[in-house]
């Protein structure tokens, strides 16, 4: 068996009733294309060379081994490797004993194998080097191919994806702005429709939501994705585009160009024997809490106050039980954000999305606060899992995954220096999240696509100077990104001295709108008059107006 590009298996079929032997693929239902590692070969059989040529590194099982091979001039190169070949792969004709029909059996070369074999054909200068095939890099590495720049995309896991665990939304404006109508052919779950907000208390949930069936039309508005599936799509693209990508490959430390003037980064250090590759600019994309960015001095050390720990599972459902419990049309998401008693009263927030058939369900918590609280983060999700808000939705599901992932959430005041000579910095390696909206993958393709044509522009002039590279900062602050975390560059500051935000007003929350909603003989008056009572002596009238308008000019 061989593993397609999106690691399911492919059926490698002999035809021996054919006129010329033919190996033929047979993919999972919903890929559109076979994968193969090695080159199409359109040469008849009659003219293949001896069975005795060694090849490499296609593996048959005894007793195919002296008879099935694969045209040595069809050599292996970074272009064939990453690209999917739609053509057959020609066999030649082989004797098959007591067999009315005949499959031969690939035997799957080990991933360190293939990497060994792929390292060889590496070259050893680029004109650019990504740092990390997450959002960031994927929109880095395809704007600066797409711009004609040489470019290597290295990726320390075993596939692009494989070590992003968000299963959350993609925005789709950022997302066309990098690779147009993404939504025709990408990997994709659901648009979501309908987004709502719950203030959890211990039993309630007061909620607001809001719900657009315009947002199920192009060019929509957002998806719900697993981010494992959609990189791989989008590296696809990437070395589509003409950049080369590597797998399961650590950047361990820098090349450095020493000059009189001035000490530029020239390149990377990597963990495999004579890992050394050049480059004129290197892109650290590598994600959050950057050793790469320490290490060159651009960000200090990051405390528990400025990063998160966010937990999630996968649950899988019926596609049908889904839209009935969101009340969403067939086809259709919707998102729930919660505030509250999902965190245990914790800065933080809990998630919903909808997939096809999967709920995506986690919570995010400051790691300061996790550990003073004594709890780790499986707790906070299962008590919320447990909520009877939350459980009816899940009610009957599977769980399929569980993950964990850091996120940065120091806001505009962590955000590192974001250029040096040489290099740039994109992504949550630059702290560029949004807590307040929740918003990390636009801002970080849209960085690394900045980051991108910056790049580009210092190529014609031939400059990759820190003079040249402040560009990609100025570009930023002229964009949505650095203008928004500006906006919000007290709320986490604000949020984690001011416990009550997720304590006490959830719980006045719930009282006021269950006194409110109660029907019995109390007049009115009378009720809003409880409701003010309760509220002023649990806070005092003067602190709320100050809680208010501090949070009115942190947000407003």
């Amino acid at each position: 068996m061989l593993s397609n590009r999106v690691g399911h298996p492919t059926l490698i079929r002999l035809d021996k009733q054919a006129s010329q032997s033919v190996l033929s693929f047979t993919s999972p239902p919903g890929f559109r294309e076979p994968f193969s590692i090695w080159s199409a070969c359109r040469t008849p059989t009659s003219s293949w060379p001896s069975t005795k040529t060694p090849m490499r590194p296609f593996f048959v099982s005894p007793p195919m081994a002296s008879s099935v091979m694969l045209q040595p001039s069809c050599p292996l190169s970074r272009r064939n490797w990453e690209h999917a070949c739609t053509a057959p792969l020609w066999a030649p004709n082989a004797s098959y004993k007591n067999r009315e029909e005949s499959f031969m059996t690939v035997q799957e070369p080990t991933q360190q194998q293939l990497n060994q074999e792929r390292w060889r054909d590496v070259p050893l200068e680029f004109e650019a080097i990504v740092v990390g095939a997450g959002p960031a890099g994927l929109a880095a590495a395809y704007t600066l191919a797409k711009g004609g720049v040489k470019t290597l995309l290295i990726e320390r896991g075993d596939f692009p994806g494989s070590k992003n665990v968000m299963g959350g939304i993609l925005y789709s404006y950022p997302t066309h702005q990098i690779i147009p109508d993404f939504w025709k052919e990408a990997p994709l779950e659901r648009p979501i429709v309908e987004q709502r907000a719950w203030l959890l208390a211990e039993e309630s949930v007061v909620s607001i939501g809001f719900k657009d069936p315009g947002f199920y039309e192009e060019p929509y508005n957002n998806f719900s994705v697993f981010r494992s599936r959609f990189d791989r799509w989008m590296a696809n693209k990437v070395v589509e585009a003409g950049a080369t990508l590597i797998t399961e490959t650590v950047v361990t430390d820098f090349l450095f160009d020493e000059r009189a003037d001035r000490r530029r980064v020239a390149g990377v250090v990597t963990n495999r024997e004579q890992g050394e590759i050049r480059a004129q600019v290197v892109l650290i994309c590598e994600g959050a809490n950057s050793i790469l960015t320490q290490r060159l001095g651009l960000q200090e050390d990051l405390s528990p106050g400025d990063l998160a720990v966010g937990v999630k599972e996968v649950i899988a459902l019926p596609k049908g039980a889904i839209e009935d419990r969101f009340n969403v049309e067939k086809g259709q998401g919707a998102t729930i954000e919660l505030i509250g008693e999902s965190t245990q009263g914790m800065f933080g927030m809990g998630w919903i999305y909808t997939n096809k058939d999967t709920l995506s369900i986690g919570v995010g918590v400051m790691i300061n606060q996790l550990s003073r609280s004594g709890m780790n983060p499986n707790t906070v999700l299962e008590k919320m899992k447990q909520h009877p808000a939350v459980r009816p939705l899940l009610a009957g599901g599977e769980t399929k995954e569980y993950l964990a992932k850091i996120i940065p959430e120091g806001g505009y005041h962590q955000v590192p220096k974001l250029y040096a000579h040489g290099v740039l910095i994109c992504g949550d390696a630059a702290m560029l999240v949004n807590g307040v909206h929740r918003e990390g993958s636009n801002l970080a393709m849209t960085s690394g696509k900045l980051a991108a044509e910056t790049v580009i522009e210092a190529k014609k002039k031939g400059d990759f100077s820190s003079v040249t590279l402040k560009a990609y900062h100025d570009r930023l602050q002229d964009s949505f990104i650095l203008k928004d975390l500006k906006k919000y560059e007290n709320a986490s500051a604000l949020l984690q001295s001011n416990p009550h935000f997720f304590t006490l007003y959830p719980k006045l929350a719930r009282y006021s709108a269950r006194e409110l909603f109660t029907v019995d003989n109390v007049p009115k008056k009378d009720k809003q008059k409880k409701i003010w009572h309760e509220v002023t002596s649990r806070r005092g009238i003067w602190n709320i107006a100050g809680d208010m308008y501090r949070l009115w000019r942190t947000l407003g």
